[in-house]
């Protein structure tokens, strides 16, 4: 199941397949009742899905790395130009709460899949630090506690593929949870009553009427692009430096390295600064977020690539449902104990996926729902889970006695 109808070398075709399917999405998102309802962040994570599980495009390319490594560092800033920094301490510190009580939930859920599932599936305890690690932090994760365990590659490939499909198949269910009448009738949605009060009243989709077209000019475009990429190249340096002169020789040196050495953290404060100090100039670029947020629903598209169904089907089955519990216990800490300590539906939505997606996917979703406030909270918490993540599954792994 390598092979399929565009080859991964194909750059400009896989280039232009991703960039229609986003494309899509967001006519749909807007033009659409049903797209509306769905989001058009899901629309282009299924359309992909779709496209590389019937064999179209491939489970892996250099197009999608490049998504990876260039176009999402370059959306954020975008997005957080407007950041208020004033803000930041007060809604990252709440989110970092229900963020830690969704983690609790991570190893709780891992260690009770794993004494479920045991004696069924071959090297279980190894996978267990696995995706402890992936499901707080990310892949970086996944790939430090299988080094760390000499976990065998059959075992991390089908890991990371079960953990691709049950990813994506988790954000359809936090969208879901989103616009369920259940889950708004039974917490507070702040968020979401301020979008719904800022709708004309028409027919247009909430997503259209918040994307009315708006005057930008070339040189608009050209600020946006170029300062992004300035705030990027400046941030990937200084985190490069960090992440070299920092030693990690224990848990203090270690949390500082992971933070100050990550490229997402530092490009996040930097662009609150620019935006602080500059706020008449930077604060609204006109087309900055409109540009940014076409490249989160690329990036949205890339997620859906990798969930390759057969691969779980005909390998890795019961992986999936190891994940799943995983996931399940995750989802059930963080609506039980939020609804208990009276945080939003939108805080709560957010942990989870910073738990189990990261900083990227946190904050992707938080942009595609247009809830603006939790965009740099939900990148500030998702980075510290890539150090968190080593930390719990090390603690997972010694608890069945690795």
């Amino acid at each position: 199941m390598n092979t399929s109808l565009i080859s991964a070398d194909n750059n400009w075709a896989l280039f232009a397949i991703i960039a229609g399917i986003a494309t899509l999405a967001v006519y749909l998102e807007q033009k659409t009742k049903i797209g509306s309802k769905v989001t058009g962040c899901v629309i282009a994570l299924i359309g992909a899905m779709i496209l590389s599980n019937v064999g179209i495009i491939p489970l892996d390319a250099p197009a999608y790395d490049f998504v990876w490594s260039y176009i999402i560092p370059l959306a954020i800033p975008m997005l957080l130009f407007n950041a208020d920094i004033k803000k930041i301490g007060r809604e990252s510190g709440r989110l970092l709460i229900i963020y830690l009580i969704s983690g609790i939930g991570t190893i709780a859920g891992g260690i009770l899949a794993y004494n479920l599932l045991k004696g069924a599936i071959a090297d279980l305890g190894k996978v267990l630090p696995m995706m402890i690690g992936t499901y707080t932090g990310g892949s970086v994760n996944l790939v430090a506690m299988a080094d760390a365990y000499e976990v065998g590659g059959e075992i991390v490939s089908s890991s990371v593929v079960a953990d691709n499909l049950l990813m994506a198949l988790y954000f359809f269910a936090l969208i879901a949870a989103a616009g369920s009448k259940f889950f708004l009738r039974n917490y507070k949605h702040p968020l979401i009553d301020d979008l719904k009060s800022e709708s004309d009243g028409s027919e247009k989709s909430s997503a259209a009427t918040f994307w009315e077209p708006k005057q930008i000019s070339l040189k608009d475009i050209a600020l946006c692009i170029a300062l992004s990429l300035v705030i990027v190249a400046v941030s990937v340096k200084i985190s490069g430096v960090f992440a070299e002169l920092i030693p990690t020789s224990n848990f203090v040196l270690s949390l500082v390295n992971g933070l100050l050495g990550n490229q997402y953290l530092i490009i996040t404060t930097l662009t609150m600064l620019v935006a602080t100090l500059f706020p008449k100039q930077v604060g609204n670029i006109p087309g900055a977020q409109e540009i940014g947020t076409y490249l989160i629903h690329i990036f949205f598209a890339v997620i859906g690539v990798p969930a390759s169904i057969y691969m779980i089907v005909t390998k890795a089955p019961l992986l999936l449902l190891f994940c799943a519990i995983i996931v399940f216990v995750n989802m059930l800490f963080s609506f039980v104990f939020g609804k208990l300590f009276k945080f939003s539906l939108e805080e709560i939505i957010i942990s989870s996926n910073a738990n189990i997606g990261g900083p990227t996917t946190a904050a992707a979703m938080a942009i595609a729902k247009g809830w603006n406030s939790l965009i740099v909270p939900a990148i500030l918490v998702g980075t510290l889970g890539y150090v968190l993540g080593n930390y719990y599954g090390i603690f997972a792994g010694t608890v069945i006695g690795l």
